[in-house]
């Protein structure tokens, strides 16, 4: 299943076995903050996304798997951003700026995707190839229901929804310890909840998204709308942010449109976030999440 394309961002992936990556370039100018809720992250150029730091912009969002291995699929995307001089302005020239996040799958044991890999993703994104949903990119080896005796298929999934004059939509890879959680707030799968101290622990987990929205935010804007990304793996995981998962939201910003409501636009991109973490699961089995709307 394909999904529309991601606003003015481009966006794409390379799968491998049982591994993969997803980049998403969004247009130069895009202002960008993020925030790490999860024991366990990891993460490239993240400390840079804190609101009081000097960049407020990012060229590209790696996502990947391979755990802190597969980090090194940003390394490609960085080259072929710096060879079309795209980056952050410095005095020996432009340095792209290149956000990564990795989930824990079974290619840490064998070949985790790198730069290689990266590069073949954003050269996907950039020519226009279909983006898929599911067990595709950076969601093809992730598990769900981690805490369970036997887990569940985890994936990549989108969302989109409106507040007020913008649009807000999220790509979310999910990888979780916890379970997934339908609307009626049970487990997509596994059964009914339950709190079982003989329930198995684990460290090789994590959900990693990405909120983009056409409004025009400032970096402390986009780090609230990164927040309220985080409450939406609250509705949609159960338990989420645990000590085994490297729960990681970025939010950009593209500034297409003029006088969005923060708070609107936060109160759906919760809505928006949990649909999308839904999606990740269902996507092999039925349509894509509709629309969701905050006026």
């Amino acid at each position: 299943m394909t999904t529309p394309q991601l606003l003015s961002a481009f966006a794409g992936h390379w799968t491998g076995d049982g591994t993969g990556v997803t980049v998403i370039l969004p247009p130069p100018g895009t202002v960008a903050s993020g925030e790490v809720r999860g024991g366990a992250p990891a993460t490239r150029e993240f400390a840079l996304l804190e609101p009081g730091r000097l960049v407020d912009r990012v060229d590209a969002v790696v996502l990947s798997g391979g755990s802190a291995f597969g980090l090194a699929a940003g390394d490609g995307v960085l080259r072929m951003l710096s060879e079309q001089g795209r980056g952050f302005p410095t005095p020996l020239g432009p340095v792209p700026i290149v956000v990564g996040m990795s989930i824990f799958d079974g290619s840490v044991a064998t070949r985790p995707p790198g730069a290689d890999e990266g590069r073949a993703a954003a050269s996907a994104a950039l020519t226009g190839q279909p983006f898929r949903l599911g067990t595709v990119g950076a969601g093809t080896g992730a598990r769900t229901g981690g805490w369970r005796p036997e887990s569940s298929p985890g994936g990549l999934g989108h969302a989109s929804g409106r507040a007020g004059p913008a649009r807000v939509e999220a790509v979310a890879v999910v990888n979780a310890w916890g379970d997934v959680i339908g609307d009626d707030g049970r487990p997509v799968f596994g059964g009914d909840p339950v709190i079982d101290p003989a329930l198995r622990l684990g460290m090789v987990n994590t959900t990693i998204a990405v909120v983009l929205t056409d409004a025009r935010l400032s970096k402390a804007d986009c780090h609230l709308l990164a927040q309220s990304g985080h409450t939406g793996f609250a509705r949609a995981l159960h338990p989420a942010h645990t000590r085994y998962d490297g729960d990681a939201v970025v939010a950009l910003a593209t500034g297409e449109v003029d006088g969005a409501d923060l708070d609107l636009l936060r109160a759906a991109t919760t809505e928006v976030m949990a649909a999308a973490i839904r999606s990740a699961v269902q996507a092999e089995r039925g349509p894509a999440a509709g629309e969701r709307d905050s006026r």
